[in-house]
């Protein structure tokens, strides 16, 4: 239970510090990754982010909706491998749609209030990543993992 503690801790601590991420789709099994703005629920259940809808990245989640993300604190310095703890999130995409949107909509927007223009174009989709794992890498080898199924 220590460990599950010590895990959504950390999880917190660096989905609530760090602005982007790396979104990893595939096509016909080819990985396929982007460099994508994000923010989290506090209840750690969803993450959400913004994509054109005529992108690879969304084409890719609507024909598999299975897509991973990482999160990381690395600062581009020789010490990262040993300093910096790496987030990867397992879980299915798909549009936000109804009245979580207006909700996703909002936390995003507080999170990245420069990218208002981009979501509210009407080309422009808000994603919704239902979490079921999270695994936490730390201190180059340390891993907890949080399972999200079911909460």
């Amino acid at each position: 239970m220590a460990n599950q503690d010590a895990a959504r801790t950390e999880i917190s601590r660096l989905l609530a510090c760090q602005l982007s991420a790396v979104l990893a789709t595939q096509q016909s099994g080819q990985p396929y990754t982007s460099l994508m703005a994000f923010a989290a629920a506090s209840n750690l259940a969803h993450l959400f982010m913004a994509s054109g809808r005529n992108t690879a990245k969304f084409r890719n989640i609507q024909q598999d909706n299975r897509v991973a993300v990482l999160i990381d604190d690395r600062a581009n310095r020789p010490d990262d491998l040993q300093a910096a703890a790496a987030l990867t999130v397992i879980g299915k995409a798909e549009e936000t749609r109804g009245r979580q949107l207006e909700q996703a909509r909002t936390l995003f927007l507080a999170r990245h209030p420069a990218l208002e223009t981009f979501v509210l174009d009407a080309n422009t989709a808000l994603l919704t990543v239902a979490v079921s794992r999270y695994v936490l890498v730390t201190r180059f080898q340390d891993v907890l993992v949080l399972d999200m199924d079911g909460q």
